[in-house]
């Protein structure tokens, strides 16, 4: 199957004009948003179809004083104000879920066999599918503010306890105020990031 490129606006909006937000309209994020969010961002390629990702979308006010003490203090005024912030972490059991997902390799769960091979796969695949989360975001018409700034064993405790499942970043969701927005930052040019052998 061939594709046409994605036109000049697309592109602006998943890239080239798209920013990391940090102030936020007070515009609800329904819950069928994110729904439909998943049903795209899932579909993006990982290791064997792993699938490792595991999403808590934070939005209610209980969750969010739950989340508020995991933040850096910079972090927290700008999480707070967020509609939804999406905690996206790896099952470090994804394994388990491979007779569903990777069904034609019975034998692929012995693919991954102790911690270090385990956790590679998970967090490398996870974090692809959290890349995956944000541009699905921002092709269904939301901004991102994605970040790290936080206590990782706090957040697992609060959101993940007593399951395989680790944080790895968050992502604020929602409708951005561009008053928020910082300048730019530069970017590598292609000699300086990149080669072709």
């Amino acid at each position: 199957m061939s594709h046409l490129p994605l036109n000049q606006a697309a592109l602006d909006q998943l890239f080239l004009e798209a920013r990391t937000h940090n102030a936020w309209q007070p515009r609800d994020v329904p819950d069928a948003l994110l729904h439909r969010l998943h049903e795209l961002f899932r579909m993006g390629p990982t290791a064997v179809n792993s699938c490792p990702a595991r999403v808590v979308f934070v939005k209610s006010k209980a969750a969010k004083e739950l989340l508020m003490p995991t933040l850096m203090e910079s972090n927290r005024a700008k999480t707070m104000a967020a509609p939804v912030t999406a905690i996206i972490g790896y099952d470090m059991k994804f394994y388990d879920k491979l007779g569903k997902l990777f069904p034609h390799q019975p034998d692929a769960v012995n693919w991954f066999q102790g911690d270090e091979a385990i956790f590679t796969s998970a967090f490398r695949n996870g974090t692809l599918q959290g890349a995956y989360l944000m541009i699905a975001a921002r092709a269904l018409g939301l901004d991102c503010g994605p970040m790290s700034g936080f206590d990782n064993a706090a957040m697992d405790q609060a959101f993940f306890a007593d399951t395989p499942i680790r944080s790895n970043f968050i992502c604020n969701l929602g409708y951005g105020d561009p008053a928020g927005v910082f300048p730019r930052g530069p970017r590598l040019e292609f000699d300086e990031a990149c080669r072709i052998a």
